[in-house]
């Protein structure tokens, strides 16, 4: 029997059905939905989510401000505590608002709801006559309509998201700041004293390491304790300071991801994992060599982000992986540059492969605001929330009003944020703590254009993309890139739960015990690879993920 897991709304959903949610009828299957234009009903009503620190909605200037304009009223019912209990509460016993919001339902949510009528499908208001601001940004991101339509082909949620990536910084191309988490970096003081080039291939930088190694540079150039230097510390397949990087040379990167551990997507549209596949067998064989010579932190499978940081401030370690090199190496860090796309080891199959596998960010989710079959006039609401997806309305609602949050511009009119230290004096709260005060959860769609239109990103966050759009992407071969929130059925959703954990788990564990105590013998190999297939659904895996990415294809 395979294991489920079910949440908490989808059971209440599941008794709800029971009782006809509240009234609602069940939407036909297959019958188109239409617009009801009535514009009646002013006055709302809304249950939701807040930040902890938010004093609620009804004085909230931007909210209200949009609502006078519109002539409508709307009675908030938002808390930071109980709300998944409260919302069950109230979908269990048929007392619908007009709206939630800011809940984070799931696709498997939203989907379950919508057929079965407590929701409605917002499709037929997504028109230049409804909603013209959230119909122009769909026009443009096709993906993002993508994301938010569930497997019915209907939409029960507007859509959320949080990108930033070079469009935000004035790029022509949008690659989000997430495309390559690790950026691989090395002690170039150590390598000029030594007389040695910046590595371009695995094997330049095996000989940099040792080299690091023999020569004990971080006792020679920084006077450490004898003995001390690391040539190479990362953490194992973590997220921004794994060693997965170095994999490059090999034609992929397994990132840690939410879909599966080394999931890609090739050029031409197929869904395909690297675990089973001779250049992931070749890679561990060969990095494992790496290991038994000492050349990699043997601590690299236990320590966490602070031990590794401490080494690295120590100047301890010759070559690492980070979201920066300043935070990473403090003091030292003006030793370090980028190691670029390493090529794969002379004399294989493998040198010309290089490869970085992105990934995406941000991604769009449509959990944040559904309208319930209780609203009469679901034009009159949507036209409130249309106005959200205005960049420098959106801007406020995620920090705060203009003057208080925002409070100058620059030379081409994008807003700058309010300091610290004038946080402090103005409200004594710091500029975070401000941020979380004014901070209105709901279907925020922060587009990475608004950062070059409306208001500035943090400045370190201008700096990371800014290494990522000219050094990092460049060295990229193939962009394809699987998208984040492709939408699955119910059905695969089940067996994705029944696999997932086993599969990720299977392989995580083999990419380490390879790595410490030397590639799979073939036995070894046949018999891993038959355990993903018999015993881990593999093949029933990449066929879920595959339909999925092609029903998101198409839903453009």
């Amino acid at each position: 029997m395979k294991k489920r897991v079910v949440s908490l709304f989808l059971l209440t959903a599941m008794a709800a059905s029971f009782t006809a949610c509240g009234g609602a009828d069940k939407k036909e299957s297959g019958a188109p939905a239409e617009a009801n234009a009535s514009t009646d009903q002013t006055e709302f009503s809304i249950i939701g989510g807040q930040s902890a620190l938010s004093p609620g909605y009804d004085d909230n200037e931007v909210l209200n401000a949009l609502q006078e304009e519109l002539g409508i009223s709307i009675d908030w019912n938002t808390m930071s505590d109980s709300l998944s209990e409260q919302v069950n509460i109230h979908i269990a016993g048929g007392e619908l608002p007009d709206a939630f919001m800011g809940v984070g339902f799931s696709n498997y949510d939203l989907t379950n709801y919508g057929e079965d009528g407590t929701f409605i499908d917002l499709t037929p208001y997504l028109t230049e006559e409804y909603m013209p601001n959230l119909t122009k940004i769909l026009e443009e991101y096709p993906e993002i309509k993508s994301a938010i339509t569930m497997s019915d082909g209907c939409i029960y949620g507007l859509p959320a998201a949080e990108q930033m990536g070079t469009a935000g910084i004035g790029k022509e191309e949008d690659y989000s700041i997430f495309s390559v988490p690790q950026f691989s970096m090395i002690n170039k003081a150590w390598l000029d004293d030594l007389g040695l080039e910046v590595p371009s291939t695995l094997d330049e930088l095996h000989a940099a390491l040792e080299a690091f190694k023999e020569n004990d540079m971080s006792a020679k150039y920084y006077g450490n304790d004898a003995g001390s230097t690391i040539p190479m510390s990362t953490g194992f397949d973590e997220w921004c300071w794994g060693q997965n990087i170095f994999y490059s040379g090999f034609g992929f990167t397994n990132w840690l991801n939410d879909v599966c551990n080394d999931l890609v997507l090739t050029e031409d549209g197929t869904v395909d994992f690297v675990c089973d596949n001779d250049e992931y067998r070749d890679c561990l064989t060969y990095f494992s060599d790496w290991y038994q010579e000492g050349l990699m932190d043997p601590e690299m499978f236990s320590q966490d982000s602070t031990q590794l940081i401490a080494k690295c401030q120590q100047g301890y370690v010759g070559v690492s992986t980070w979201w920066y090199i300043e935070e990473l190496m403090g003091e030292h860090s003006e030793d370090y540059v980028f190691l670029p796309v390493l090529t794969g080891p002379e004399g294989t199959d493998y040198e010309g492969k290089s490869n970085v596998t992105i990934r995406t960010g941000g991604a769009a989710n449509s959990g944040n605001l559904s309208i319930t079959s209780e609203c009469e006039s679901p034009a009159n609401l949507l036209a409130f929330f249309d106005k959200w997806y205005d960049g420098e309305t959106v801007m406020q609602l995620q920090y705060g009003p203009i003057g208080t949050f925002f409070t100058e511009q620059d030379e081409d009119g994008v807003w700058l944020s309010i300091t610290e230290d004038e946080a402090q004096k103005k409200f004594g709260k710091g500029a975070g703590e401000l941020k979380s005060y004014y901070e209105v959860t709901g279907p925020k769609l922060i587009l990475s254009k608004y950062y070059a239109e409306n208001f500035r990103m943090e400045d370190r966050a201008i700096e990371r993309l800014t290494d990522l759009y000219d050094y990092w992407m460049p060295q990229v071969k193939n962009t394809s890139v699987y998208p984040m929130d492709c939408v699955f059925t119910t059905e695969e959703l089940e067996t994705i739960d029944y696999y997932k954990t086993d599969f990720q788990d299977i392989v995580a564990e083999q990419e380490g015990l390879w790595i410490k105590n030397g590639g799979p013998t073939d036995e070894e190999w046949e018999a891993y690879k038959a355990k993903l297939t018999d015993n881990c659904g593999m093949e029933e895996l990449r066929q879920i993920y595959q339909d999925a990415y092609d029903r998101y294809v198409e839903a453009q």
